[in-house]
């Protein structure tokens, strides 16, 4: 693992130095250099994920497809999502905006005496060991995540955001950064205070995001493929997570009131919340491992009563007039 570490850490620096640190200067960002050095390590890991996606799971889409591809012009619209999040346009966004808030928060808490508690140091000669550490993090995030997908399916106004994401009845592994940009803000924002707050290291970050990603798109991938008995209950398989997008079934917009006459709180209705673990949804109640492939969308927007749009802008448009109640 050194050597790829080393050999990951030398691309980097060359990128930066060749590319991104003349620009930064000539945007008078010069103060911002530790941000844009790890923004380019972003912008590699992207580059290396849409590598993936080509070469692996594309092939395993035309292999043993759900079903047949009808809509291409909105998995276009889903192919420059996918460009603008891995390729790291967004979090470039976030680095010179939203993130040195961030930084400038956490250096006041400091100079108040409020550190953050780092977690691989609680279990000394165990937690040592980078890759006992590594899933821990993992873990935690993913634990956060769960939470966070509940949330965006429970609160009237943060479903307004996330239900963009539901709205692609053509999924394929393109669909995963389907997302309204708000909501995407919102989610990496807590991601960052957690991560400041339980220690995690810049090098760590980045990889838990990176297989996330990747086992994000696999799941949302036009892929028939369950990974059996025992392999559905350790890590969140496209069955599993087509499931929760499956109209009516993964996820509900029914008036409360229907929901509560069928014994079902608003809040908790739907299944397969999990990002990369099932567990969560195990423990909480809201696991279905049902072996069924079902179409995908929102239920108002199959019914004709709520458009969600076509292309990258008026998505984004129609997101931020459902979030004040005018779509």
């Amino acid at each position: 693992m050194d050597w790829i570490e080393e050999f990951f850490s030398r691309v980097q620096q060359w990128l930066f130095e060749a590319a991104v640190q003349p620009v930064m200067f000539a945007l008078g960002q010069g103060h911002l250099l530790e941000d844009g050095y790890t923004a380019t390590g972003w912008l590699i890991v992207g580059v290396l994920q849409i590598a993936v996606l080509l070469a692996i799971i594309g092939p395993l889409q035309r292999w043993r497809p759900v079903e047949p591809v009808v809509d291409r012009a909105t998995i276009r619209t889903d192919v420059l999502y996918t460009l603008i999040h891995r390729l790291g346009l967004f979090r470039v966004a976030l680095f010179f905006s939203v993130e040195p808030l961030f930084d400038e928060l956490f250096s006041v808490l400091r100079v108040a005496g409020v550190g953050t508690w780092h977690l691989d140091q609680v279990w000394t000669g165990v937690t040592d060991l980078p890759w006992v550490s590594f899933l821990i993090y993992l873990v935690i995030f993913d634990f956060v995540d769960y939470w966070m997908h509940r949330g965006q399916h429970a609160f009237d106004w943060w479903w307004s955001l996330h239900s963009l994401h539901h709205s692609q009845r053509q999924m394929t592994m393109w669909s995963d950064n389907r997302n309204h940009l708000l909501d995407d803000l919102l989610r990496d924002a807590v991601l960052v205070v957690v991560g400041q707050m339980i220690g995690v290291g810049p090098g760590q970050f980045v990889a838990i995001v990176a297989i996330t990603q990747l086992s994000e798109s696999l799941q949302h991938a036009n892929l028939k493929l369950a990974f059996g008995r025992f392999g559905e209950r350790l890590w969140i398989s496209p069955r599993f997570h087509r499931l929760h997008h499956s109209i009516g079934l993964g996820h509900e917009t029914q008036p409360q009131g229907e929901l509560l006459r069928r014994g079902r709180s608003p809040a908790l209705g739907g299944h397969n919340f999990g990002v990369l673990l099932p567990w969560w949804d195990v423990l909480f109640g809201t696991a279905n491992f049902e072996d069924r492939y079902d179409p995908t969308g929102v239920r108002d927007q199959v019914e004709g009563a709520r458009d969600y749009g076509r292309g990258f802008w008026s998505q984004q448009w129609l997101g931020v007039k459902r979030l004040f109640g005018r779509a």
